[in-house]
């Protein structure tokens, strides 16, 4: 089969490889869609996987069932299936405190991870028994479905931190995360969305996702920006979407007083992030870490995903065939794209 095999840091070589074997009590899975996500390319353009190479990334998976195994009897072949990454035990004291985002079990977290930049997957009779697989109705697309993965954790990011009316939310980051954050938080009732950048481009299309007011931080001091768009006190809200420290340190800067703030996206590792911590005392700002999503949340951001009144077509902005992953990434990074989807059957 034809993969995208990564042997390091911005290596990303498109070869030949070996078709995996079928569990016997699993499936092969034939992708014909596979979104590019923000993490997919953090990793593809960094040593995350410290010199253990090559390797095979992508998660936001969507196909037919092309085989399965003697024992497996769920699913049939010509099934078309959405891959949701996250498998949780049920059984840790996370998943049984409610937080199965974090479960503790790491055979069966990792059992539905990556592989998806390439042309089959198999999927272990486990992961099928655990849960996290969801049929794709024949009058949707796969392109349409392969959303239903990164929107999962935004559905859940604001779910748990209750985005709804009357709030103002700033939003920092305007990329594939940000636009979905902004879409949501219109339709669960916020009555302002801001959204700051620093590319004019993703500022300009975060607007067609319900985004009220942009602010480019390399024009003007965000948080006075903020400051002014809220009469002086700061808005309800504000999540942190970027993979950048500095991001955080401005936000507890934005939020009202009883406010609260989310760090989102995920910043490198070992890296410290500087806090006013006299500001978040007396001004009993609250900050939550943001991580994942239940198995109730990702199934039903997937079935937004796929309802009619999700405006599909306005995030994809491109679709490529997986030959050119590198074209995609870079796309992506430079802000002309808000999601990429890769073909693996496209020449």
């Amino acid at each position: 089969m034809k993969a995208a095999l990564m042997y390091g840091p911005n290596d990303i070589r498109i070869e030949e490889t070996e078709k995996p074997k079928c569990p016997q009590d699993g499936l092969i899975i034939k992708i014909m869609s596979v979104g590019l996500c923000g993490s997919d390319i953090r990793n593809l353009t960094t040593d995350s996987r410290k010199g253990n190479y090559p390797f095979i990334y992508g998660h936001e998976i969507v196909g037919y069932v092309d085989e399965t195994g003697p024992d497996q009897t769920k699913y049939k072949v010509g099934d078309r299936l959405f891959l949701f990454p996250g498998t949780y035990c049920m059984e840790c004291d996370e998943c049984i405190s409610g937080h199965s985002e974090n479960c503790s079990n790491k055979e069966v977290s990792s059992l539905a991870g990556t592989g998806g930049f390439a042309q089959y997957v198999a999927v272990k009779g486990e992961k099928i028994r655990r849960g996290g697989i969801y049929e794709i109705p024949e009058d949707v697309s796969f392109d349409a479905a392969s959303l239903g993965e990164p929107l999962t954790s935004v559905f859940a990011c604001l779910e748990n931190v209750k985005v709804g009316y009357p709030d103002t939310l700033v939003i920092i980051g305007a990329g594939p995360i940000g636009c979905f954050m902004a879409q949501l938080a219109k339709f669960r009732g916020a009555q302002k969305v801001i959204m700051l950048d620093l590319n004019d481009s993703r500022l300009e299309m975060a607007k067609k996702f319900g985004v009220d007011i942009t602010v480019n931080s390399s024009k003007e001091d965000p948080i006075e920006a903020v400051k002014k768009l809220t009469d002086g006190k700061g808005a309800d809200k504000v999540i942190s979407a970027t993979p950048v420290n500095a991001t955080q340190t401005q936000s507890i800067h934005m939020v009202k007083k009883g406010g609260l703030v989310v760090f989102f996206g995920g910043v490198p590792k070992g890296s410290m992030t500087e806090l006013d911590c006299n500001l978040i005392h007396y001004n009993n700002i609250w900050i939550k870490g943001h991580f994942g999503a239940s198995y109730s949340q990702s199934k039903r951001a997937f079935q937004l995903a796929i309802s009619p009144t999700f405006p599909t077509e306005k995030f994809i902005t491109h679709i490529l065939p997986l030959d050119k992953i590198n074209e995609g990434i870079k796309l992506t990074r430079t802000g002309e794209a808000i999601k990429v989807v890769l073909h693996p059957w496209d020449e």
